[in-house]
């Protein structure tokens, strides 16, 4: 019997309901439609309280530790961020300053960011991509960028963009079956097709 992927989601939204969470959550959605998997979305916003005034994670409540960890030992991340002045969210950077420099090596990671309107897509390239270049993960080819009007009550609704968004789990999906090393059936299929 196969494991299943274990996708985390991680959101630099800080306000609850947020549009980066629900992008984050119909981007693991849409990646169980195609690969059995085991999902969870962490939305930093709840963790705030408990990041603030940390600078060592031997400072950190057991609660962060363990989100810490599941993005560490997960088989794919998605991460989203909302557009902070040009970049993500204090509150993203300051939780993925805690984790360790080597546990993202090879990782597939869907880059994903909310902003106000067009002007900050660039941020999935010029501030997403070079941070998890770092890590040394395996940012996946394509990014999904949304802004405030393609959501209607936080759930997207721009046929443009869930096109776009299903593009980059379609062109995911043979990269993930690259680095996830137990055979993924519904992947192979997909590839054979």
């Amino acid at each position: 019997m196969t494991r299943p992927l274990r996708v985390v989601a991680v959101s630099g939204g800080l306000q609850r309901p947020s549009k980066s969470a629900a992008l984050a959550a119909h981007l693991v959605d849409l990646i169980a439609r195609e690969v059995p998997c085991e999902a969870h979305v962490l939305e930093l916003g709840q963790l705030a309280p408990l990041l603030a005034g940390a600078v060592w994670r031997s400072q950190l409540p057991d609660v962060v530790e363990q989100e810490l960890a599941a993005v560490e030992q997960a088989d794919m991340l998605v991460v989203a961020t909302p557009v902070f002045r040009g970049a993500y969210t204090g509150l993203f950077k300051h939780f993925f300053d805690f984790i360790h420099q080597d546990a993202l090596i090879d990782k597939p990671v869907l880059l994903a960011a909310t902003g106000g309107s067009e002007r900050h897509a660039l941020v999935i390239d010029h501030q997403l991509r070079p941070l998890f270049s770092f890590f040394q993960a395996r940012t996946l080819p394509l990014g999904v960028y949304a802004t405030d009007k393609d959501f209607v009550d936080y759930r997207l609704h721009d046929g443009a963009l869930v096109q776009r968004a299903q593009l980059a789990v379609q062109r995911a999906v043979p990269l993930i079956a690259l680095t996830h090393h137990t055979p993924l059936s519904p992947i192979r299929s997909l590839l054979a097709a």
